[in-house]
């Protein structure tokens, strides 16, 4: 019985002498939301592009649905997409664009209309698409998605542009989504997002996978860390160093010190800190999350 939405078996993707992608390993069970996460350049769009047959792998193998990726029309009925943003024409309304879409792909155009209001554009798919905010193209480019029907739905950045009443509707769709047993692929920036909504994540660095599998698995084997902020911002360096000849690392971002140290060391920290004339002004315990996560593992600040 088929249990995975997408498989991929050492692939990599090579132009000139550097590879975009290299040796990736990774799955993706039917049903679930995957988040797919990494530094701009790591290769997230690159791997999006081979599953949908855009381009050829260099070496490796993957499938889609139990299909190689070297065959995409058997699987690409079955699948829907927004990469890079998406493009209508501007003269046409949200509603004439999904019909022109529609009529491409031999869908049908009952569904046009619930997908409207599905994406939270009710009211306005009468609209020419020139007229859209950013937010509201890309609700468009998740219904034109939608318009297969899809069993895999693979979306690169789909909350860009909207605000955060906007974020919360696409996270109860692709919820909702999920729980009808659409298995959704999704790239994004927003670590917090990723976290709040999906249950497996893939994260790349510089073209390989660093993890890939349950996030709760990835969290479970994180450091706590102790976020520290100094009456004095200039003396976060010092406290630094005395938690390195202490034996814990941390680095500073936004004015805080995350150091990787447990809970017990916060009180002999605190006075290290006052015997080297430190004045200490926020000291708090903090579990770790995806985005601490993502920096620790990716070297980004």
């Amino acid at each position: 019985m088929q249990s995975l939405a997408i498989s991929v078996k050492n692939l990599s993707k090579k132009y000139g002498d550097s590879y975009a992608l290299s040796d990736a390993s990774f799955d993706v069970p039917l049903g679930t939301i995957c988040g797919f996460v990494g530094p701009n350049g790591a290769g997230k769009t690159t791997t999006i592009r081979m599953l949908l047959g855009l381009i050829s792998p260099s070496a490796g193998s993957a499938s889609v649905l139990d299909t190689s990726i070297n065959e995409p029309e058997k699987y690409l009925s079955h699948v829907g997409a927004m990469i890079e943003g998406p493009a209508f024409y501007p003269a046409l309304s949200g509603i004439e664009n999904l019909k022109v879409l529609a009529t491409a792909g031999n869908f049908p155009h009952e569904r046009i209309n619930d997908l409207i209001a599905l994406v939270g554009l009710e009211g306005r798919g009468g609209s020419k698409y020139k007229t859209y905010s950013l937010g509201m193209k890309q609700r468009l480019g998740i219904a034109a998605a939608l318009l297969p029907n899809p069993k895999v739905l693979i979306l690169d950045e789909p909350t860009n542009g909207l605000d955060p009443e906007g974020i919360q509707e696409i996270r109860d769709l692709l919820k909702k989504l999920a729980s009808q047993g659409t298995t959704v692929f999704v790239s994004s920036h927003l670590l917090s997002e990723i976290e709040i909504i999906s249950e497996y994540l893939v994260m790349l660095r510089k073209g390989k996978v660093v993890f890939a599998g349950p996030i709760r698995d990835l969290l479970a084997e994180q450091q706590p860390t102790l976020v520290i902020e100094t009456a004095n911002p200039s003396h976060l360096q010092e406290v630094a160093k005395l938690a390195q000849n202490a034996g814990y690392s941390g680095e500073i971002r936004s004015h805080q010190l995350h150091l990787h140290a447990p809970l017990n060391w916060a009180g002999e920290l605190n006075e290290l800190a006052f015997k080297n004339g430190i004045v200490i002004s926020q000291l708090a315990h903090q579990l770790p999350n995806l985005e601490e996560t993502f920096f620790e593992m990716t070297g980004e600040k």
